[in-house]
This record gives structure tokens, C-alpha cells and sequence, in this order.
């Protein structure tokens, strides 16, 4: 159509591309000069027609690297239990993990999350972080405190893999988890990680309880910030 602004046409020729499966999750597309070069448009129009995509969520823009097509975007519902691994397979994308950091920590030096998980003087806690990906493409960062007490001992390099799946080959069932949410503001190192210039995170603290022997048991905490461009979580009622 003749009056189509021009920002437009250069969003539907992306989008196309993107539905057709040309392009996929994790290319880069075009920069602003070779999109300018391409249609003939100023470095202005193909800006706002990159922009209109991010809010979209078609594609994400990452300073200093390039303009990349966006993951799909998950949506669940507070009863949903489903692991990050299966959200990850449940939009056709590879999940993954990469363990940041681990180390034991005493209760003690815990004590409102020991109190949350009624944990004992003492007790010995696995604490790891670990950067969870889909595609290899950054999603969330996962802090875990799990209970020695419950979990005694835990082979690191399962970290670097789903934690779910890790438990469930320890003959570890997951009952569910008492869930609270709240949107808060990334910090540098966290920006970093998840290779964001801006937006709020989705904060995800979960108290999980599993049953192993026959014995029901708290598992740990587990505070995990997700991308909010790419993570949605509803309330049914």
C-alpha cells in the first residue's frame, strides 16, 4: 500500500523472515546501515522499525553487538510447576545451564532463609548460582540454597545440567513449590549476565518441598530473575 510508512515496511520484511523461519532464534539480523542500504531509508526510519520489533518482542537489541532474533515468549500461571528445562522444550527451545559458582555455607550465616526453610543451627547449605539459557541464548539467573540435611551431597557438574532432572535420578520426587513474585530492577552484574541494557527482572522466590524414602521434606530456596521481555507469569482465578 502505497501509504504503509516506511517503518513499517522495513518490520514486515523482519517479521516474514522470522514466521518463514529464515530467520531464527539467536541470528542476528541486518544493521542499521545495511537495512538503510537495503531499502534506501534513513538510519532514523530503521531505527524505529528495529524498535517497534524489540517492543514486539520479535528481536532484542544488545549494545555494541547487534539486533537478534528473540526467543519465544513463556507464559505460566502461578499453578504451573513445571521446571525451567520444560518451559524451555514447551517453545521448541535447547535448555541449558551454566554453574556460576558454588560453595557450602552454614545456616547460621543465613538466618532469614534458613528461618524460611526451617532449617537447624549449623546445618551445612549447598548454595550455587547458575545462569539458565535457551538456545544458548541468556534467560535467568537461578540463586539455590538447598539443605544438606535433605540433599547431603551433590555432584557440581549436575548443576551444569537441569537440577530437576538431577533429583529425579536420585529417585527425588518434586511435590511443588510455595511461590512469591515481584519485578525488580537488574543490577550491572546482572545486566551483564543476562545481556540486557534495560527493563525489570521477574523475581521468582520459590520454598520446594520433595519426597524421597517416603518422607516429605523441605528442599531449599530458590530465588530465580528472569528476563521479563521473555517471562510472563499469571494469576488464575
Amino acid at each position: 500500500m502505497k501509504n504503509t510508512p516506511k517503518y513499517t515496511k522495513v518490520e514486515d520484511y523482519l517479521i516474514n523472515r522470522i514466521n518463514t523461519g529464515e530467520l531464527k532464534v539467536g541470528d542476528q539480523i541486518e544493521t542499521e546501515e545495511q537495512l538503510a542500504e537495503l531499502f534506501g531509508y534513513s538510519r532514523m526510519t530503521i531505527n524505529k522499525a528495529l524498535n517497534k520489533l524489540v517492543e514486539k518482542k520479535y528481536i532484542t537489541r544488545i549494545s555494541g553487538k547487534g539486533s537478534f532474533v528473540s526467543s519465544s515468549h513463556v507464559t505460566k500461571s502461578l499453578e504451573n510447576q513445571s521446571s525451567f528445562t520444560e518451559d524451555m522444550r514447551s517453545i521448541g527451545l535447547l535448555p541449558g545451564s551454566k554453574l556460576l559458582s558454588y560453595k557450602l555455607l552454614k545456616s547460621n550465616e543465613i538466618p532469614v532463609i534458613s528461618k524460611k526453610i526451617n532449617l537447624k543451627e549449623n546445618v551445612f547449605v549447598h548454595y550455587f548460582v547458575r545462569l539458565r539459557t535457551g538456545n544458548g541464548t541468556p534467560i535467568a539467573i537461578s540463586y539455590n540454597y538447598v539443605s544438606t540435611e535433605v540433599l547431603p551431597a551433590i555432584n557440581v557438574e549436575a548443576l551444569n545440567h537441569s537440577f530437576y532432572d538431577y533429583l529425579k535420578s536420585l529417585s527425588y520426587t518434586v511435590l511443588g513449590s510455595e511461590l512469591e513474585m515481584e519485578a525488580v530492577l537488574p543490577t550491572p552484574e546482572q545486566k551483564k549476565l543476562l545481556q540486557i541494557d534495560q527493563g525489570a527482572l521477574l523475581k521468582s522466590k520459590a520454598i520446594t518441598t520433595v519426597s524421597f524414602d517416603g518422607k516429605e521434606s523441605i528442599l531449599g530456596y530458590f530465588e530465580t530473575l528472569y528476563n521479563g521481555n521473555l517471562y510472563t507469569y499469571k494469576f488464575n482465578r
